[in-house]
This record gives structure tokens, sequence and C-alpha cells, in this order.
């Protein structure tokens, strides 16, 4: 009946910047011919890059939204790697820094046990849990303001965290939540 330290994976961390001010996105094109644009589709260029590897979404207003990183500093290497590249051919102007703000990280989590999500309803606040709609439980966290994707293996999804840290605290929480409440069990 050991518990084990749970495995968790941070398996995405989305980021948005402003570069302050506008970008000609067909010069990007130009000059980055690997970027994938179709402004007729959709109004934003991808830049990939592949270390750290990230898709960056620029925007002619300047917006750029960064995706498939694997931790914040990741995250913020991967825009400022992208404005570096923009201010070598002088799309941008060198002065400018982006600013960035991480909007969501995805983590996947394994706590080792079987949780009984029949009594997890009952047992706490804010799940929702429709087995003929969906396999797991959703449970919203209000302190940090996650939410949880709770699957009987025992298995986890944490959708919401603004931080790393935000994610390992409401992880512990949780678990210690479904201890009190005897809904988890250790082989």
């Amino acid at each position: 009946m050991a518990k084990r330290k749970p495995a968790i994976h941070i398996q995405n961390i989305v980021a948005s910047a402003s570069l302050n001010q506008t970008v000609n996105l067909d010069l990007i094109v130009e000059e980055f011919p690997h970027t994938e644009y179709r402004p007729k589709v959709f109004p934003g260029l991808v830049f990939r890059l592949k270390k750290p590897k990230t898709a960056t979404l620029i925007f002619g207003t300047g917006k750029m939204v960064c995706t498939g990183a694997k931790s914040e500093k990741a995250a913020r290497q991967a825009v400022n790697k992208v404005a570096k590249e923009l201010k070598k051919h002088g799309i941008i102007p060198g002065t400018n820094k982006p600013t960035i703000k991480i909007q969501n990280i995805v983590a996947s989590i394994e706590l080792d046990g079987e949780i009984d999500l029949e009594s997890v309803v009952y047992k706490l606040r804010r799940v929702m849990y429709e087995p003929e709609q969906f396999p797991g439980a959703v449970y919203r966290m209000a302190d940090p303001k996650v939410v949880f994707l709770i699957f009987a293996a025992g298995k986890l999804v944490c959708v919401g965290a603004k931080k790393e840290s935000q994610v390992y605290d409401a992880v512990d929480k949780l678990q210690k939540i479904l201890e009190e409440k005897e809904v988890i069990f250790y082989s």
C-alpha cells in the first residue's frame, strides 16, 4: 500500500508574447522560406524552431503565441530566439524585447494507484463525471486554479497552470485529497 512519488511530465507550455509593434509577415516569408504562411486560410505565420522544438505563431499586429515548449524557460528561449532572428534580418529593430506571458501549462501525471471515479463524484466538490460521454472525471481545483482530468488507472492530466510550480503544488494537493477521501488505492 506504499504510495510512490507521482511521475509528472510537462507536455506543453503555451506562451503569448508581444513585439510591441506591427510586423511585415511577407518580409518574414522572404527571409525565412521554411515558415508557413497562408493568409487566406489563417492570419498568422508559423515559425518553427528545432531547438527548443516549438512552433511560434506570429501575427501582423506583433503578437505571438508559442507552443510546444516543455518548460517555462524553453518557452521564453523560443520567443527570444524568434525575435533575435527577426532582428538579425532587419524585420524588427534591435532595441525591441518581446514581453512574454505564460498562458497555459499542460502536464500528464501518473499516481501509481487505482482511483474509484464513482466515489470521487460524491466525495469531492467541483467534479463532473459522465462515463458515457468521457472516461475521466473533470475536477476543477480552486487554488491553484487548474483543471484535472482524472482517470481510473491513476493517470491525470492537469491544464490551466501559469507556472510549473503550480502543477507540482496542485498534484500534491490532489493526491492528498484522494488519499483523505479514500478514493485512491495503491497496489
